[in-house]
């Protein structure tokens, strides 16, 4: 007997045809063709997310170091929300500056506003490859940076696989670099107290040394992942634990050398509405200049990590 008020679960009731509420977007994470990346459609963060869609931004995070999720529209409490599914906002300790706190530490905000606008920072000039919080005693494990206003051109940001890098040593670096340790220097303390050289890519003895500062590897392993990474920023001031300075930064320049090459690279020209989260523990970012004249406003949330081992 059939009976034909039944309804088959397993397909998707169309809206009815009086129903101006457009069809929802599939959900769709599709990697990008480059060396770090995917890209993510069909997410709605005005909304509570579903377990399914926060699991699977969780896995894509561990295999590509870089999402860009497109389309959004939100409010601070929304965009707060949506980073609270991945961590607790980091916060440093209060005699360590970072970007947006006060000079000497404290007071960082949740929201940091990259911008050349009142308010903002990092004005509009090239920024080099860089991870946050490297000189912290534990770095943040992420951030996610919403694109609010965007310039016509230039404000490219370019992030590099620091994980690709390091699979890509050769087998005698990897014994040389293995076990070393590094103290990355606060660059925001370095501006505090200028040098007449300027910023030092490699401390040498004649450099009194910036305080506090932390020992962390040179290699880091990841936590989650358990790959191992090179911890090591573009231009940063660094220098290699009980080594002879000159062959400390000889080694700290053919790394860097290494780890900048096109091949490890994504470079993201933004729309409005893009969120870009990325693995700050596997990643450097750089961000190329634009012209002043231009309006540019993304808000940034960064999260907690661990100490590196």
């Amino acid at each position: 007997m059939t009976h034909s008020s039944t309804l088959d679960l397993a397909r998707p009731i169309p809206p009815a045809a009086s129903d101006p509420s457009p069809p929802a977007a599939v959900f769709r994470i599709a990697p990008l063709q480059a060396a770090l990346g995917a890209q993510v459609t069909g997410l709605d963060a005005t909304r509570p997310l579903p377990a399914s869609q926060v699991l699977a931004l969780k896995q894509a995070l561990l295999e590509h170091h870089v999402l860009v999720i497109k389309d959004q529209q939100l409010e601070d409490d929304a965009f707060a929300r949506l980073a609270s599914y991945f961590g607790s906002v980091f916060h440093p300790p209060a005699n360590v500056p970072v970007l947006g706190s006060d000079p000497y530490g404290g007071n960082t905000p949740d929201i940091v506003h990259v911008s050349n606008l009142a308010g903002g920072v990092l004005g509009h000039d090239e920024l080099s490859a860089h991870a946050d919080h490297h000189w912290t005693p534990t770095p943040s494990s992420g951030s996610l940076l919403y694109a609010v206003e965007v310039p016509s051109v230039g404000g490219d940001t370019t992030w590099y696989n620091l994980a690709r890098a390091y699979d890509e040593l050769d087998a005698g670096t990897r014994r040389e670099i293995e076990g070393l340790q590094l103290i990355t220097y606060n660059p925001f303390l370095r501006k505090l107290k200028p040098l007449a050289a300027g910023f030092p890519l490699y401390r040498t003895p004649d450099i009194e040394p910036l305080s506090p500062f932390e020992v962390h590897p040179l290699v880091r392993t990841h936590p989650d992942s358990g790959r191992r990474i090179l911890h090591l920023g573009a231009r940063t001031e660094v220098e290699i634990v009980g080594v002879e300075p000159q062959y400390g930064a000889a080694l700290i320049a053919r790394l860097r050398e290494h780890l900048l090459q096109p091949r490890h690279a994504y470079t993201h020209r933004w729309s409005v509405g893009d969120i870009v989260y990325w693995d700050n523990q596997a990643t450097l970012h750089a961000r190329n200049a634009f012209d002043n004249g231009e309006r540019r406003l993304l808000k940034r949330i960064s999260l907690a990590g661990s100490r590196p081992f």
